[in-house]
């Protein structure tokens, strides 16, 4: 049996709830297995987004990540996936940010106007208890999106993994 495998701490898969607020407003909710500084990193630095971001089940890969996280910076992602001939792009702007505690961002892809993200992170003992709040221009345009929240769990346990090894840096 290998000892050092034996002291090092199993990370808790912690629970991940999704829940509509209201017609327009849909609220995910989960704490992570870190501390706030090292999840806001994960949210802002491309190349740990890029590691946790896309769930793995569903076949589809982050191609270029762009996330200039500052009040009136910018983002664009951009996927692939096998299905789709031509990549797909998600884009907006970020209109707040409060290191370590807070990003709010515009989803601009959509002709029809797409939906305020709000994340706030709150530490509690190493932890970090992550909400992400949607606002949706309307009723039918959260209806549409609400099949993209299928993989917000999975997506959350790799932000955990990714969290995992940078806790050991």
């Amino acid at each position: 049996m290998d000892a050092s495998r034996e002291s090092e701490p199993t990370p808790v898969k912690n629970p991940t709830t999704s829940e509509r607020k209201s017609d327009r407003e849909l609220v995910v909710t989960r704490t992570v297995n870190g501390p706030a500084h090292l999840v806001y990193e994960a949210w802002t630095r491309p190349e740990l987004f890029m590691r946790w971001w896309v769930p793995k089940s569903f076949g589809m890969s982050l191609l270029s990540c762009e996330l200039d996280v500052r009040v009136g910076g910018t983002y664009r992602l951009v996927f692939a996936h096998p299905v789709s001939k031509q990549p797909m792009a998600f884009f907006g702007r970020y209109l707040e940010v409060v290191p370590n505690a807070r990003i709010v961002w515009t989803n601009e892809e959509d002709d029809h106007g797409g939906a305020i993200t709000t994340v706030t992170f709150e530490e509690k003992g190493g932890q970090t208890l992550v909400v992400m709040h949607d606002l949706y221009p309307s009723k039918e345009a959260l209806d549409a999106a609400s099949g993209n929240t299928s993989g917000i769990g999975e997506t959350f346990d790799q932000l955990d993994e990714v969290l995992a090894t940078l806790g050991r840096s």
